[in-house]
């Protein structure tokens, strides 16, 4: 009976709208939340990386290095 009551509506009515920006805000903080998930995940990284040894490969690891080129 949902669908019914939406087609009853006139496009610009006040429950519409007010359905729309709750969704709306709802899809904002949805995506806020996920950016704030990544930074700090890509945070968490760069910490690891910064605590572990300096690399010692030049170039592509899966690159073939001078000794197996002979």
């Amino acid at each position: 009976m949902q669908k019914n009551d939406d087609k009853e509506r006139a496009p610009g009515s006040r429950s519409g709208a007010h359905e729309a920006a709750n969704e709306a805000e709802a899809r904002r903080q949805r995506l806020a939340k996920n950016l704030r998930d990544n930074l700090q995940r890509r945070k968490q990284q760069a910490r690891a990386r910064r605590s572990g040894e300096a690399d010692e490969t030049s170039g592509l690891p899966a690159a073939k290095t001078d000794e197996s080129e002979d």
